[in-house]
């Protein structure tokens, strides 16, 4: 009989014959590294979303540009599920879970809405800036309803990120308090829209035990589609130039990738993570703003941003990004 040699582990092995937590391992990285692009592209679609809609705006009212936007969203998604036979049946859901999905709907439909407002009245970089609190307003819901707890870090971020909202507006306190601005009111109803985000997302958590993001996104997009129905004004479609032709279209197809790039980061990724990422919207708003102005002054002015703007918009976004990284205490 011939000598048998044993092979030792420290030979190298082809990829195929790799140990099974290599490959776990690697496989988790590739998730990680796709939750975070993933997440990017969400931050960056939300950035640029403002300046769709500037470009919009003169020629469509809120309600529609709001209608068209869950309209198109639903019908992709639906056809989505339909394929996979997967449409959700809220009639069979309890009271209660039928009562959050009703709050799930209107506070998605009224931040969708505000947002629209609030880009009128202000700017796409303060409109960004202002709605990272609806992250504070989902941790204290969590705080309040669900019983979470804050850790220090997170405490520490969210003074942060109110120190950078004072810093992001040193040059327009006085206008955002006075009783004859635009802005204040601007600033105002995206707080509350924020505000409202986060009451979707309170019973959003609920829901997503009975059914998936895809199943819970379509519910609110046919909801809020039939909400606005009667305040809408479908015609007013046919007025719209070449260039607010496709920023409709952009609109409608943000609205779909964007959310749906989150959903699937949120699957791949840790939350904490793909929260943080998403913060970074305010940046990708705010060189947006200045690049537009370059090619289409009139509808996209430059923020020209002092260094204290730049400080406190770095501030807002560190300030969510702590509070999302940040774990709260057992």
């Amino acid at each position: 009989m011939g000598t048998i040699y044993r092979r030792s582990d420290n030979w190298p092995r082809p990829w195929h014959c790799a140990r099974p937590t290599q490959g776990l391992t690697l496989l988790a990285a590739q998730h990680r590294s796709l939750a975070f692009a993933l997440a990017l592209i969400t931050a960056i679609l939300w950035g640029v979303l403002p300046l769709a809609l500037r470009v919009l705006l003169p020629a469509m009212d809120t309600f529609t540009i709001t209608w068209y936007r869950f309209g198109s969203a639903a019908l992709v998604v639906g056809a989505f599920l339909a394929h996979r036979a997967a449409l959700p049946r809220p009639l069979r859901l309890s009271t209660l879970l039928r009562a959050l999905l009703v709050v799930a709907v209107i506070g998605l439909t009224i931040n969708y809405t505000l947002f629209v407002v609030g880009v009128r009245l202000t700017t796409p970089a303060i409109a960004q800036t202002v709605t990272q609190l609806s992250s504070i307003f989902l941790l204290l819901g969590g705080l309040l309803i669900y019983r979470e707890k804050f850790s220090r870090r997170q405490w520490l971020g969210l003074t942060l990120l109110f120190g950078g909202l004072l810093l992001f507006f040193n040059r327009r306190l006085p206008e955002i308090f006075s009783s004859h601005s635009h802005l204040g009111v601007g600033v105002l109803l995206l707080a509350m829209g924020s505000l409202a985000w986060a009451c979707y997302g309170l019973a959003q958590k609920r829901l997503l035990r009975e059914y998936s993001s895809a199943q819970i996104l379509w519910l609110l997009y046919v909801g809020g589609f039939l909400l606005l129905l009667p305040l809408v004004h479908p015609a007013r479609l046919l007025s719209l130039s070449a260039a607010q032709g496709w920023a409709l279209v952009f609109c409608c197809f943000n609205t779909l990738i964007a959310y749906g790039a989150y959903a699937k980061a949120m699957s791949l990724g840790e939350v904490t993570r793909v929260s943080a990422t998403l913060t970074t919207s305010p940046l990708f708003a705010l060189l947006g703003s200045a690049l537009a102005a370059l090619w289409v002054p009139e509808f996209a002015a430059a923020e020209t941003p002092n260094l204290l703007t730049i400080i406190g918009a770095c501030g807002v976004v560190g300030g969510s990004a702590v509070c999302a990284l940040a774990r709260s205490p057992a």
